[in-house]
């Protein structure tokens, strides 16, 4: 596949649905130089999700049954927004899991919502079946071209925005976002992807050499939960080099607290998985090694960190 070109497409696709996010420079205590930003959850509905959802529903005809999508609360938000803006039927299915903040959220924007017991893995089966049912069009969280060529015009952006870094960090779930910045890099840069001890569905394949089942725990398990790494991404990050890290749960939640007391950015622990990472020294640069950070979830529980 032809990434570049699919994702230059959908950047043209989106352009007038999607924000252009902003970027900054943010200093932050026990880090020896400053790390470039940049703020997508600031995003349409808090998360990149938009953008693969976007591209995905404007890329063909939808049918008569509308669409459908399984998520763990952000993809599910970000479906239901770009429907409601386009004027398409959907039907969202949520794990218990994905909290009451996003699960809101959804609700918001007038798509019919489906909570059901379990994960990711079981949200997902309900959508299944509901597509078998309706014959709606399943919009994936992560596995599919157009969405991870959706997610993809984030780096695009970013790259077009000036981006001085050596090297990006980015939090995994499934895969979708990290995929989109390997496809679009092409290896020009290097990748980091962070993810929770408990959420690791990259990391085992990696170290597997294929997809494999992990279980899925943890603060960041309703954005971050896959069960299994999406087979775009692994290929993606095989293909490229990609560099997993790993992050335990303590490390994000004091990401979180640092974003907020350092700069006023309230954000998910999955949002807050990258720069746990570097706070965290799970991923330790090079001296010189100019490092950049996604910040890519706003949807925390109601309290505040």
């Amino acid at each position: 596949m032809d990434w570049r070109n699919e994702i230059v497409a959908a950047a043209d696709r989106i352009g007038g649905y999607v924000r252009r996010t902003p970027v900054t420079m943010l200093d932050f205590s026990g880090l020896p130089a400053p790390v470039e930003v940049k703020l997508e959850q600031m995003q349409h509905t808090g998360t990149f999700k938009a953008r693969g959802a976007f591209n995905s529903l404007l890329s063909g005809p939808v049918p008569d049954g509308g669409v459908v999508a399984a998520s763990g609360g952000n993809h599910g938000a970000a479906v239901a927004y770009a429907a409601a803006r386009l004027g398409i039927p959907a039907q969202i299915f949520v794990p218990e899991i994905a909290g009451p903040s996003k699960i809101d959220l959804i609700r918001r924007t007038g798509a019919g919502l489906t909570v059901v017991p379990g994960a990711y893995a079981d949200a997902l089966q309900a959508a299944l079946a509901h597509e078998a049912r309706t014959g709606a069009m399943q919009i994936h969280a992560y596995d599919a071209p157009a969405t991870v060529a959706g997610q993809g015009t984030c780096m695009a952006e970013w790259e077009n925005q000036g981006l001085q870094a050596d090297t990006v960090v980015i939090a995994v779930g499934g895969g979708g976002l990290a995929g989109g910045a390997l496809a679009w890099l092409q290896g020009r840069r290097k990748v980091v992807a962070v993810e929770p001890e408990t959420s690791c569905a990259l990391h085992a394949a990696l170290e597997a050499g294929a997809p494999v089942d992990v279980e899925v725990s943890g603060i960041a398990a309703n954005a971050l939960g896959a069960r299994r790494i999406g087979s775009l991404c692994f290929g993606l990050a095989q293909e490229h080099g990609a560099q997993s890290v790993l992050v335990t749960d303590a490390a994000i939640a004091d990401a979180q607290r640092v974003l907020w007391r350092e700069a006023r950015q309230l954000v998910e622990p999955a949002g807050a998985a990258a720069l746990a990472a570097l706070l965290s020294g799970a991923y330790l640069p090079e001296p010189g090694e100019r490092v950049a950070v996604l910040i890519c979830g706003a949807n925390p529980a109601p309290d505040p960190v």
